[in-house]
């Protein structure tokens, strides 16, 4: 298990299936959940807190979007899953799901589990790896599940 950011590069061979990282502290804002989803989600139950009342969220509530985007701000925090020397970025998300809610005062967190490891059969020194990220809020309460598949160079000789 591994806690909060690291300082060296990670590369492919670092990841061992099975381990799970816990990282992040992420404070939703009135004010970024408002901006985005001006921006990028303009759902009323996300701009207009009257809107949102007569809704199953009861009150203003974050995007979808946005929670994935904070989840991937607290991944790039943490360092120990994207970025470093190794990471060519992902291939994709499997398996998005949001679970609850997420709300203006609540503190996210998240935890991911290596599921797979794979070594390229078509271009060496390249390998993905597969991880289930669990974001959950300041109860331990998953808010929203996915599953990434990564891309990482192998380390370097010497």
């Amino acid at each position: 298990m591994s806690e909060g950011a690291v300082s060296e590069d990670r590369y492919f061979e670092d990841f061992v299936v099975g381990d799970i990282h816990r990282y992040g502290r992420f404070e939703v804002e009135r004010g970024e959940v408002l901006d985005f989803a001006r921006r990028y989600d303009a759902q009323p139950f996300h701009l207009d807190d009257a809107a949102a009342a007569k809704t199953h969220f009861g009150r203003l509530a974050a995007s979808g979007w946005h929670t994935a985007a904070m989840s991937m701000a607290m991944i790039v925090d943490a360092g120990n899953l994207a970025g470093g020397g190794g990471s060519l970025g992902a291939l994709g998300v499997d398996n998005l799901r949001w679970l609850k809610p997420v709300y203006p005062g609540d503190v996210l967190h998240a935890t991911s589990e290596i599921l797979e490891a794979n070594p390229s059969r078509s271009t060496p020194g390249r390998g993905t790896v597969k991880l289930r990220t669990t974001v959950l809020n300041q109860d331990d309460e998953p808010v929203m599940r996915y599953e990434a598949i990564t891309l990482w160079r192998t380390r370097p000789a010497g």
